[in-house]
């Protein structure tokens, strides 16, 4: 019997590996029963399930690591695949090609949404384009103008949808050497918008590079710190003191120094004879100063700050690596000291994401989620929060050139409305969209804004928490509690009044913001009465750095172009709509907050339980951010270091500023008697088989009854197993923390 050859790859879904696949996997796949169910429901209205379908590739029967990738095809084969919308035209359309095609056709099905899909053998050295004008001629339809590149995958269907299959289709022999003229057209268009994961690869002259950092760019950065290019009658002296410090990083191998050493008119000869001084004596190691370059160029930041980045690591446990932010985020920390550049990319992502708001993820959980985030930057008065206020400013700029318009217009009407005649009919209200609101807007107003915001998230800026608890200090600031707390998962508000002057209805809340605010202030809001009420876990908290006795910072400024850039990257922001697949990213949250899991659990840490369940969800939600302006195909692994970043920052912040009030009302219960920032385990202390009085020793002041319940939830969970009634001993299940994700 014939070995059955692999034709397509097929993947469970958009975002999902996609495995080679033959006549027969493809064929049993079209003929699952729930296959039917879920192209049934879809043709039923529910649009949302179409993302779920799984999905073969009529382009490639093979790729790298099963990742659908165009520089990852292996197997590319010499088809096209053509998308009619016009919905109920296939079987019009599959006599007229059956009848005289120009192309051959290899398979005729109609789409789930009753579209047509036609796949064709792409004739030796035909562009994409001259075929879909041949086929728009022989069908009297338009197919899709986008270029169909090599990786293209397509919703998988079932058998009932087919409507015609060509033997040919699963036969790819004649298809293995594919035409090189037009496999180069679909990769020069499609890698415009498809990148590989490295950050300034250097994989072709990789000679030249150190850590993936060229080492021109070392060169330069070393002049820098070194007084500039040598002058005349120093170029000797100064070379040989460069040629020391790059031979560490050269392994000693003056070949390589020969290469990369500049030569400021230093012929062949007089060169080597520098080169040779320099390398007399075995290496010492990295200098001091050059590993403060490399360690800077790594991050993307001047070797000046490195220490100041090595500072606020050890106070924060994050370092921001500036060189694999994507457009907009790396823009906005043009000109930004380091110890200030996660408040000002906290400030920041609450309003991309409210850019990107006709986006849906699926989270961890299985859950639809929009791209909800709050941000609140505090810090004592004169921390230069204003550095964040003039990212912001830049963000904003689209919203506020479209909002100018809406206000204009209702501006108009308002006074068209207050001058009319007493008999004349009111001008109808235009119902404009405003995006940007004031922290300080009332309830009603808020409401009539989302009522005209046609699904689209709303965006405040605020410069002081202070004024807004001030002007909601009568009882309404209660109200803008619940608000927000429902902004986080767009939950339902509304309200009622038996009146023509107030706004009534009931209204999905898509509301995102970024609010400053002094220590004192964020303190007058979040009190112990109120810290309970879930709205502190929603937000996402940057401190500005204690800048007491401290140095005046130094400021650069963003160049016209790095403003460009974010705008661009709003644009791209703004051109995403519906289910974006984000598997890599899922699973590198769900391992993080497992981990944080075992930590609370076995510290019986109730804060940071309460806490890093939604810090997991923020740093998921600025991962996707990060994605969508990365503009890759899948998330990359600078991308879920991001997310993981974000969320360990976003954990430590809210234990910082909220975990002592939170911590206060646990304490109550006679369960929480541990400070909650301790990361001293207490089941890790304890001996391979304990007693309760050891665990008492370590868990002084809990009740009986408490003690009762650390042992039980051990034991339910399989970490301890009795001994005796007063005797337990750990098991070969107890957890270790596991270690942040690894990524290929």
């Amino acid at each position: 019997m014939e070995m059955m050859k692999n034709f397509t790859c097929i993947g469970k879904g958009h975002g999902a590996p996609c495995l080679p696949a033959t006549r027969e996997d493809w064929e049993a796949l079209r003929r699952e029963p729930w296959l039917a169910q879920m192209c049934e429901r879809i043709e039923k209205g529910d649009e949302q399930l179409k993302h779920r379908l799984p999905v073969w590739t009529p382009h490639c029967a093979e790729f790298k690591d099963n990742h659908r990738a165009i520089a990852d095809a292996l197997k590319p084969l010499n088809r096209l695949m053509l998308d009619f919308d016009e919905k109920g035209h296939t079987d019009e359309i599959k006599a007229k090609l059956l009848e005289s095609s120009p192309l051959e056709p290899l398979l005729i099905e109609e789409s789930v949404r009753r579209g047509t899909h036609v796949l064709v053998e792409l004739p030796d050295g035909m562009d994409a384009d001259t075929a879909q004008q041949l086929m728009k001629e022989a069908t009297g339809f338009t197919p899709d103008a986008a270029v169909k590149d090599v990786s293209r995958c397509i919703y998988m269907v079932t058998e009932a949808h087919t409507k015609y299959v060509s033997d040919k289709l699963f036969d790819t022999t004649e298809c293995k050497k594919t035409n090189t003229n037009n496999t180069n057209l679909q990769l020069g268009v499609a890698n415009k918008n498809n990148s590989v994961d490295s950050v300034d690869s250097c994989s072709e002259k990789s000679n030249l590079c150190f850590k993936g950092i060229k080492y021109e760019e070392i060169i330069r950065e070393y002049w820098r710190r070194n007084g500039g290019e040598p002058a005349e009658g120093e170029r000797n002296v100064k070379l040989h003191k460069l040629a020391v410090n790059l031979r560490a990083i050269c392994d000693n191998k003056k070949e390589v120094l020969m290469e990369i050493m500049p030569r400021f008119g230093l012929s062949d000869v007089e060169l080597k004879s520098v080169v040779d001084s320099a390398c007399k004596e075995p290496p010492k190691g990295v200098s001091k100063m050059m590993q403060g370059i490399v360690d800077a160029l790594e991050l993307g930041i001047s070797s000046d700050e490195i220490e100041d980045a090595e500072a606020v690591a050890a106070e924060t446990g994050v370092k921001v690596n500036v060189k694999a932010l994507p457009m907009g985020l790396k823009e906005s920390l043009a000109g930004v000291p380091v110890s200030m550049h996660m408040p000002v990319l906290c400030g920041v992502l609450p309003i991309a994401a409210a850019y990107a708001d006709q986006v849906q993820v699926e989270y961890c959980d299985g859950n639809l989620q929009h791209l909800g985030l709050m941000s609140i930057i505090r810090g004592e008065q004169a921390s230069n929060k204003s550095v964040v206020k003039n990212a912001v400013e830049v963000w904003k700029r689209q919203f506020d050139e479209e909002d100018a318009l809406a206000r204009k217009r209702e501006e108009e009407w308002k006074e068209c409305k207050k001058g009319r005649k007493a008999n004349e009919k009111a001008p109808e209200d235009p119902h404009v969209l405003i995006r940007m609101v004031p922290v300080t807007v009332s309830c009603s107003t808020l409401l009539k804004r989302f009522k005209n915001a046609g699904g689209h998230t709303l965006y405040s800026f605020g410069e002081e928490l202070d004024t807004l608890r001030k002007t909601n200090g009568a009882g309404s600031w209660s109200s803008k509690y619940d608000i927000y707390r429902l902004s986080f998962d767009k939950g339902e508000w509304g309200q009622d009044y038996n009146s023509d002057s107030a706004e009534s209805g009931v209204v999905k809340v898509a509301y995102n913001w970024t609010i400053l605010g002094t220590n004192g202030a964020m303190r007058k809001c979040f009190k112990s009465d109120n810290i309970e009420n879930g709205l502190s876990s929603r937000i996402l908290v940057a401190e500005m750095p204690d800048g007491a006795f401290s140095k005046m910072p130094k400021f650069g400024r963003r160049s016209a172009e790095d403003e460009a850039r974010i705008q661009e990257a709003v644009t791209r922001l703004r051109s995403f709509s519906g289910l974006i697949d984000t598997p890599r990213l899922r699973k590198a949250i769900e391992e993080w907050v497992e981990g944080k899991r075992v930590e609370a659990a076995k510290d019986i840490d109730h804060v940071k339980d309460t806490y890093r369940k939604r810090a997991a969800v923020i740093g998921f939600r600025c991962g996707v951010v990060f994605h969508l302006l990365s503009g890759k195909d899948k998330e990359s692994k600078q991308c879920l270091d991001f997310a993981l970043m974000m969320a360990e920052y976003c954990l430590s912040q809210q234990i910082k500023a909220f975990g002592e009030a939170l911590q206060s009302q646990y304490v109550d219960a006679k369960e929480e008697c541990q400070r909650y920032g301790a990361n001293h385990s207490v089941f890790d202390q304890l001996a391979p088989t304990f007693s309760r009085d050891d665990l008492r020793a370590l868990k002084s002041g809990t009740t009986e009854s408490g003690l009762r319940n650390i042992l039980m939830r051990w034991k339910r969970d399989g970490w301890i197993e009795s001994v005796d009634r007063h005797h337990w001993q750990k098991t070969s299940q107890c957890p270790i923390v596991p270690r942040p994700i690894k990524v290929n």
